[in-house]
């Protein structure tokens, strides 16, 4: 099984990236892609449970995270240091996912046939 690493690396409203992001893990865990998931960066606010994008008008695209359980995207990888750059702890988060350093998330990315990169 070829396995695919996809990259978030911006915010929840500064562009369709996360969406995109959405859309392309559940479409690709559907057709039997293993997929891991990566957040790094400004990425990380993704996933904080505080999220109001509807104030904003913008789709609440977070609440899909939960269904990566259901498509078996288990492997779902934070950057540690990207979290305390921006003052963030995992208990912010809405998902069940791995804190790793800068050097963990890259030998999890060799790991992987092909990457894509969403920013």
């Amino acid at each position: 099984m070829k396995s695919l690493a996809i990259i978030n690396q911006s915010g929840p409203i500064t562009n369709n990236a996360g969406q995109e992001s959405v859309d392309l893990v559940l479409a690709s865990a559907s057709f039997g892609q293993g997929v891991s998931v990566f957040f790094v960066d400004d990425g990380v606010f993704q996933l904080l449970n505080t999220q109001k994008p509807d104030e904003l008008e913008h789709k609440h695209f977070a609440k899909s995270f939960g269904a990566f359980e259901f498509y078996d995207v288990e492997n779902i990888f934070v950057c540690k240091e990207s979290l305390q750059k921006r003052g963030l702890e995992k208990a912010q988060l809405n998902v069940s996912c791995q804190l790793l350093t800068q050097t963990e998330l890259n030998a999890q990315l060799q790991k992987s046939d092909n990457i894509i990169t969403l920013s």
